[in-house]
């Protein structure tokens, strides 16, 4: 096979020396944990956290959504929530390489025949840009506990484990051409830079997932840059895989290779972990894909509001499958609901098929009438027709909470009230 100038391939020992030494970090995978004030998460993550914007979880941070500029649409990665198994490699960019081998390339490769590409080499590709939802699988999780009574394991996020980012990069169908795809090629492998990860005494081996070569065709993307800067460490420098739509986790950070293969890939990361297990939910689930719809409101928990004032609320909706259609709100526990004033910014997809958009910017207003504790409530509803429900499902990890948050207020006596 003829390759472009500049692919070469070189050996399987060059990807070592891409890793910095580090120690492994556990895996909050038996219990909730909860956040403690944030200050710094070095070293498991290295850039700023500092309280008013985050909530610690050790190799975690969650964005406070009160933190939240209504003005901006786009998540700095400054205020990006950081979900991480270990902690945060140091990627030296100059010597970094991607490598690609399977049964599933037209010429099969085995791993240490992988085909090597540099940053400058991918970026000889059409570059492109995506914006879309970016979210961790668990978003949500300490509502099963907190709202329904049931805890799923895990890091307990509240909703702040999201946000909305324009991605810059290669295509991967691109690069696949350039290389050459078998026809029956079906699975493909993403494996991280990041130290191995060890749990309650199991070495599960660096973070990796399997995506279907069918996605990988349509939107996947190979990104170096975010909101027109290139990667922090913390969110994949110099290279992470991402794929719009999809649960967080299969977006690997610090790219290292990609297998393709011409059978069905599997992981610890598709197989133990990212299924719905548990409760009503049959042990051979699917691996989680396509995230649900999910509302927050940019107000801090327990907020107090004056009583007899007219209040401007504001919150975000979004969804992995769709854009979003309408957006309700109750103030009544649920009896009656109405639209809010939505600011749609949905730009166009980039080629057709792509799932390139955010979030969505609504508005509502509300004249609390009576001093006490109040509820607040809003509920999305997608252009595919998916609403959240008021109960989400039990899983035993705490995956895929997209019921309705009840976010509690107190109103309180306004001076002109009083």
């Amino acid at each position: 096979m003829v390759l472009n100038a500049g692919m070469t391939t070189r050996p399987s020992a060059t990807r070592r020396s891409l890793l910095a030494a580090a120690a492994v970090g556990p895996l909050a995978a038996t219990m909730v944990q909860a956040g403690r004030p944030a200050a710094a998460g070095f070293p498991n993550i290295l850039k700023p956290l500092p309280p008013s914007r985050f909530v610690d979880f050790g190799t975690n941070a969650e964005m406070r959504w009160d933190s939240v500029d209504k003005r901006r649409y786009l998540t700095s990665q400054a205020d990006l929530f950081v979900r991480n198994h270990t902690k945060t490699p140091t990627i030296d960019a100059s010597t970094y390489a991607l490598r690609i081998f399977g049964n599933g390339l037209s010429q099969a490769r085995t791993e240490a025949e992988a085909l090597s590409f540099s940053l400058a080499d991918l970026k000889t590709l059409p570059v492109t840009r995506i914006t879309s939802v970016h979210e961790c699988t668990g978003n949500g999780r300490s509502f099963f506990g907190s709202q329904q009574g049931q805890a799923g394991s895990g890091t307990a996020w509240t909703l702040g484990s999201v946000g909305t980012v324009t991605w810059e990069g290669v295509r991967l169908r691109h690069l696949l051409s350039r290389i050459g795809l078998s026809s029956t090629a079906v699975s493909i492998m993403a494996t991280g830079l990041d130290d191995p990860f060890v749990s309650g005494g199991t070495d599960y081996g660096r973070v990796r997932r399997p995506f279907s070569v069918a996605k990988a065709l349509d939107d996947a993307i190979l990104a170096w840059s975010a909101n027109g800067q290139p990667l922090l460490p913390d969110h994949g420098f110099p290279l992470r895989l991402v794929l719009p739509g999809w649960i967080g986790i299969a977006s690997i950070k610090w790219l290292g290779s990609l297998e393709v293969a011409t059978t069905e890939l599997q992981s610890p990361w598709n197989t133990a972990f990212y299924r719905l297990t548990g409760g009503s939910y049959p042990a051979d689930s699917p691996p989680l894909t396509v995230n649900p719809v999910r509302s927050a409101w940019e107000l801090p928990w327990n907020a107090t509001l004056a009583a007899g004032v007219t209040q401007i609320l504001t919150g975000r909706s979004w969804s992995g499958a769709a854009p979003i259609r309408s957006v309700e709100v109750s103030f009544d526990g649920g009896a009656t609901w109405r639209r809010t004033d939505q600011r749609q910014k949905n730009d166009p997809p980039a080629e057709p098929g792509d799932r390139g958009f955010g979030w969505t910017q609504w508005t509502t207003t509300w004249r609390p009438t009576q001093p006490g504790p109040a509820t607040l409530m809003a509920r999305a509803t997608d252009t595919l027709g998916r609403t959240q429900p008021l109960v989400s499902p039990f899983n035993t990890l705490g995956y895929f909470f997209d019921a309705v948050v009840r976010h509690p207020v107190t109103v309180v006596a306004s001076p002109r009230t009083r």
